[in-house]
């Protein structure tokens, strides 16, 4: 997004929250992904429930594609105070509150379940609020994304097999330190360039859920999908915390009872989907790699959990023992 559109954004946002106590509250709901994901899906329901609860006081707009600017670019945005939500995730908050990018760890949660029990921690309640001191409010946090695997131009089931590979990874630190400790070279490219990036050769790989893979038609660059399952992803949407606190009472309820309900929507999707996603692929001719060996992957990225200084001291042992409680 240009600088100029980008200041335009969050002026006129600001003039708006003026206007909150008004008849019609608007707030634009920004993602970079296809609209045939469920995290778009759920977006969508999550728009819808909210129109309707509220006969059309609330409405949210959904803009796919990155149409607002880059991931980044919103989650600055809200953080100035714009009236717009991001389909984010951990390791981009982390540029705000650090201790929350422990939760894009690689190989931390087996089953997503796992992921409700630090939702309900006395950690997570404890990072929530510093969230919300350093500007944002979680409207959801409980949407499955799914695991993360690589496509390329080879079978990978091994670290070594990675071994000097350039993959596309976005501008994120746990991402980088991941790929890095894997053997890889770690490339940093929008989302929303990835296709060309894959075709022009530029990067070999990239990783991502089954649904982005699809949705962004990586398939036809690329005919190898190894299960890595390095990331198992769920994505969170803030908004700026001082606007959400200025809206109606009954509003804020609304927003956070659908947004609940819109990641719930969205985990049932991703689940419910993953096996549709595959036969796709199969049917466009990409060969599906099982029999990685997650072990060996597991050992080569411990490390990454001694990459961040500016972690509290035992942070991720204070998570597994939420996961494990």
């Amino acid at each position: 997004m240009k600088r100029r559109d980008f200041t335009t954004l969050v002026a006129a946002s600001a003039i708006g929250g003026a206007s909150i106590a008004q008849e019609t509250i608007r707030i634009r709901l920004a993602h970079s992904l296809s609209t045939s994901e469920p995290a778009h899906l759920a977006a969508e329901f999550f728009a819808k429930n909210v129109a309707q609860r509220s006969n059309n006081r609330v409405q949210i707009q959904v803009f796919p594609g990155e149409q607002l600017g880059s991931g980044k670019d919103v989650n600055e945005m809200i953080r100035q105070g714009a009236n717009v939500m991001n389909i984010t995730d951990p390791g981009y908050l982390s540029d705000f509150v650090p201790d929350i990018g422990v939760l894009n760890g690689p190989y931390l949660i087996n089953d997503p379940k796992d992921y409700n029990k630090l939702l309900a921690s006395d950690w997570y309640k404890g990072t929530e609020k510093k969230l919300e001191t350093a500007g944002f409010r979680l409207v959801m946090a409980n949407g499955f994304f799914g695991q993360r695997h690589l496509i390329s131009t080879k079978a990978v089931r091994k670290p070594e097999d990675m071994n000097g590979m350039t993959v596309r990874v976005p501008p994120n630190t746990m991402w980088i330190e991941t790929f890095k400790a894997m053997g890889a070279r770690p490339t940093t490219v929008q989302w929303s360039e990835v296709y060309n990036a894959l075709q022009q050769n530029v990067v070999v790989g990239a990783e991502a859920p089954l649904g982005s893979l699809w949705g962004s038609k990586l398939h036809e660059v690329r005919k190898f999908i190894s299960m890595t399952g390095h990331f198992t992803a769920f994505v969170m949407w803030p908004i700026n915390a001082n606007y959400f606190n200025k809206l109606p009472a009954d509003v804020q309820k609304l927003l956070l009872e659908e947004g609940k309900r819109a990641g719930d929507e969205m985990t049932r999707l991703t689940l419910d989907l993953q096996n549709d996603y595959m036969s796709k692929f199969k049917a466009a001719g990409v060969q599906f790699v099982t029999d990685v060996d997650i072990n060996a992957f597991q050992k080569a990225t411990n490390s990454v959990y001694s990459a961040f200084p500016k972690w509290t001291p035992g942070l991720h042992d204070t998570v597994l023992a939420a996961i494990r409680k």
